[in-house]
């Protein structure tokens, strides 16, 4: 994971209400990400040691060679399948095949445990530390990343999580 820093340099904007988190210089990969909680959580799962911009593009770029982005399908390829996928030239990661594993296994995690929906990691959650403690079930997702997550969701999908703000990992302006 970079800096987070580099999550405060970036303004949040909104379309019509939806997020649209420029987290990549692809347009597409940024509207995936506004309106699929689930390639939100996929590309914070990939965020490990490459750039922000390529890890949150990796969810589009699946999209685009699967023909679909959907956790279900995903979750139930044959391993080996969806490590070519991740292989492919350009590889999705830098590590395609332990981070493949990972983003399956999160996938399936959502499918088994968030009925499908990330956002059912946050939704209806009483605080930061709920909703830290839900994401960090997730493979790929330790304290840095849930606390990652916070600033997410409260500065650029606009959830009111109470809480968000002191567990981001820096300080974010009001």
């Amino acid at each position: 994971m970079g800096d987070p820093n580099k999550y405060l340099e970036i303004a949040p904007i909104f379309n019509k209400g939806v997020p649209v988190p420029p987290f990549t210089d692809n347009d597409r990969a940024n509207r995936l990400l506004g309106r699929d909680s689930n390639a939100l959580l996929i590309g914070l799962v990939l965020d490990q040691q490459i750039s922000m911009e390529k890890a949150f593009a990796g969810p589009y770029e699946l999209k685009r060679r699967l023909g679909h982005f959907n956790v279900r399908k995903i979750a139930a390829m044959p391993t080996d399948d969806f490590l070519a996928v991740m292989r492919e030239s350009p590889a999705i990661h830098r590590y395609p095949g332990s981070m493949g594993k990972r983003v399956q296994d999160a996938c399936r995690v959502v499918v088994e445990e968030f009925g499908g929906k990330a956002e059912n990691i946050w939704k209806d959650q009483p605080d930061a530390a709920a909703v830290m403690k839900r994401i960090g079930t997730v493979p790929g997702i330790g304290p840095t990343k849930e606390k990652l997550a916070m600033l997410i969701l409260g500065r650029y999908y606009g959830q009111e999580i109470e809480g968000w703000r002191e567990a981001a990992p820096i300080m974010v302006p009001a």
